[in-house]
């Protein structure tokens, strides 16, 4: 029996989560803040771009794959990458914020530790 199969519903609300969270991330990407006077990156900003980017990528795979198809998880990967990339690139025009790597890398952690996990599952229900 297969445990992580969704409704049409659920999916359909997967996919109103995951736009949301695509718009809060361009959202909170357009706002300014003050230069910090410290160096490096808060545990804050670490929390917020694995955090956020994990249920990012989390909510698209359940939209694309609706629990049933490893196949599109690739695609999720690729999608929220892409995002990641594309939010940084944003942040560059945005006056007191600028692109960095290490964001990057935070988001791309969130992204891969929620598709393997969403991978795992849809594996483990295929079992008989």
């Amino acid at each position: 029996m297969n445990f992580m199969v969704f409704s049409k519903r659920e999916v359909v609300l997967s996919w109103i989560v995951t736009i949301f969270l695509a718009l809060l991330i361009f959202y909170v990407s357009s706002l300014s803040f003050p230069p910090s006077s410290g160096t490096g990156i808060g545990y804050k900003s670490i929390i917020y771009h694995i955090g956020i980017f994990f249920f990012l990528s989390f909510f698209l795979s359940v939209s694309l794959t609706k629990g049933v198809s490893k196949n599109l998880i690739i695609l999720s990967i690729m999608l929220s990458l892409a995002y990641a990339v594309l939010d940084e690139f944003h942040q560059s025009f945005v006056p007191g914020r600028y692109a960095s790597m290490k964001d990057i890398f935070l988001n791309t952690f969130g992204i891969i530790l929620s598709s393997t996990i969403i991978a795992f599952k849809i594996r483990r229900s295929e079992r008989p």
